[in-house]
């Protein structure tokens, strides 16, 4: 493998986990586009969408865990509750493991483009419902925390099949439906997203595993930027204001939701 690709591979982990941490992403509603454009673009490789696909699910697999480990280790040392809600993490983390496994191994069937429309269209989706005004509860007592347990788990089954397709961990569409739908609160929205995430992403590994499409050497220097920059976004998150947080996951959604359609287009 090319020491370059080597290179370019563990930038663009690091900069999908470092937004995982920050926004409770997984990382890959960055990394999709990121891998599929900017190898090719500096001429050293040429992935396909599967195997983008591919990437992208171990990448927000190691990014999401080491986001979750941060956020316990903070809660540890500062001796206070974590924002990890467990009840949440349990009813959303099963159905979205059970779909993503399903949206794994569809994925396989799937040409490129199909692959890129329904990535383009997750992504708006996520849009339209970041720009929706939360009126959820404002408090960050995870403890305190009421939600429909039946829309929970619908909705991360449903975001699990199409996140495993396209190799995300689905936060870009969980987190706007917590905020919104579910009126969980912000910073405790960020935190049980990385929980839920990781725990969609064993189901879209194995799913991807079995599938195929997996180039082993980029994955694994991919990986390796992702341990990296995930624990430094989950620091800078909890020194931030939870609106400018909500804002910055605005824009990069959107950024990222042009520049896939301006491809399929």
């Amino acid at each position: 493998m090319d020491i370059f690709l080597a290179i370019i591979m563990i930038i663009l982990g690091f900069i999908g986990s470092f937004f995982s941490g920050l926004l409770g992403i997984g990382g890959a509603i960055i990394n999709y586009p990121l891998l599929l454009f900017v190898p090719s673009s500096l001429g050293v490789a040429n992935f396909t969408a599967q195997e983008v696909s591919g990437i992208s699910m171990f990448q927000v697999f190691f990014a999401s865990l080491a986001g979750v480990l941060a956020y316990l280790s903070k809660s540890k040392k500062s001796k206070t509750a974590s924002l990890i809600h467990k009840g949440l993490v349990i009813n959303m983390g099963v159905s979205i493991l059970l779909g993503s496994l399903l949206g794994g191994y569809v994925s396989r069937f799937l040409v490129g483009d199909e692959i890129n429309v329904i990535y383009g269209v997750l992504a708006i989706v996520a849009v339209v419902l970041m720009v929706i005004p939360n009126r959820g509860k404002q408090q960050d007592d995870s403890d305190e925390i009421s939600y429909n347990r039946m829309i929970a788990i619908v909705a991360a089954f449903s975001t699990g099949i199409v996140s495993g397709i396209v190799g995300a961990g689905g936060a870009f569409i969980l987190i706007p439906i917590m905020l919104t739908v579910l009126k969980i609160p912000t910073r405790t929205t960020i935190a049980s997203s990385l929980a839920i995430v990781f725990i969609s992403a064993i189901g879209g590994v194995i799913g991807k595993i079995t599938g195929g499409h997996i180039p082993i050497m980029p994955t694994l220097f991919t990986v390796i930027g992702s341990i990296l920059g995930a624990p430094l976004g989950s620091r800078i998150s909890a020194r931030m204001n939870v609106k400018y947080l909500r804002y910055a996951l605005i824009v990069l959604i959107s950024f990222t939701a042009v520049k896939v359609w301006m491809s399929i287009l």
